[in-house]
């Protein structure tokens, strides 16, 4: 995937739930993984024409894994002029050693999402863009089915009440593969995860559960993504389709 055609699936998500208006500061949550290294050059290339003026600025919570070097993240933010902020955190010691936990996930979100929400605000952001592409909103739908017996993902723009700020996901319409294939044009400089029950979640559970659909019966991933876009779940903004303001 080029730049133009990621630029082009990111304002169709911006445009169509307007998740950018005039004088927003928007900071981009960076894993150091193909797919948040991706969301931030969207943003940036979006920052340049789009014709709603946002600032952009990039932030890390750091888990505290040793050997995890984000020199190569601090590099690249520096060459896009992208301020970029990394947030020391104990959260690893905290879940592998000291509380020893066995299905980690949830906790580790909680808490990375509250150290990320709170350092965001510190530095004046009134939003934060995650990069959740088209899989992974697939993926939710369908862990939502198996384990909660509900039709539900997670929503395009969502307001946090309590923390006065919005999250946007404007890789809604970019699959995977389109990432993948960006990063290997693009030579991104992942910064691999250290995390040692990556690969072994109910997510990838669910990713090879969609692949496997989809190739038994072709077109189903992007049925069930219409589906989605289409169920009118709790807690999505209103779509304005092949709006360009």
């Amino acid at each position: 995937m080029k730049l133009q055609q990621l630029l082009s699936y990111t304002r169709k998500a911006v445009d169509e739930y307007k998740m950018i208006e005039e004088g927003d500061h928007v900071a981009v949550g960076i894993s150091g993984g193909k797919d948040s290294l991706t969301l931030l050059y969207a943003l940036h290339g979006l920052k340049r024409f789009y014709p709603k003026k946002f600032e952009l600025s990039a932030i890390t919570v750091d888990l505290g894994y040793k050997d995890c070097d984000f020199g190569p993240v601090v590099r690249l933010c520096e060459e896009l002029e992208v301020p970029y902020r990394i947030v020391k955190t104990d959260i690893a010691h905290i879940l592998f050693e000291e509380r020893k936990e066995s299905n980690p996930c949830s906790l580790c979100a909680k808490m990375r999402k509250g150290a990320l929400n709170e350092a965001v605000k510190e530095m004046g952001c009134n939003k934060v863009a995650y990069a959740h592409h088209k899989d992974d909103i697939i993926e939710t739908m369908l862990l939502s089915l198996i384990f909660e017996g509900r039709f539900h993902s997670f929503s395009p723009k969502t307001y946090l009440d309590r923390m006065d700020l919005t999250v946007i996901r404007p890789m809604m319409f970019v699959d995977e593969s389109d990432v993948i294939g960006f990063m290997h044009k693009y030579e991104l400089p992942v910064v691999k995860s250290k995390c040692p029950v990556d690969g072994y979640t109910k997510r990838q559970y669910a990713k090879e559960l969609v692949k496997e659909l989809d190739a038994e019966h072709r077109g189903a991933k992007e049925r069930m993504f219409t589906a989605i876009l289409n169920g009118n779940i709790s807690g999505w903004p209103e779509r304005f389709p092949n709006s360009k303001k």
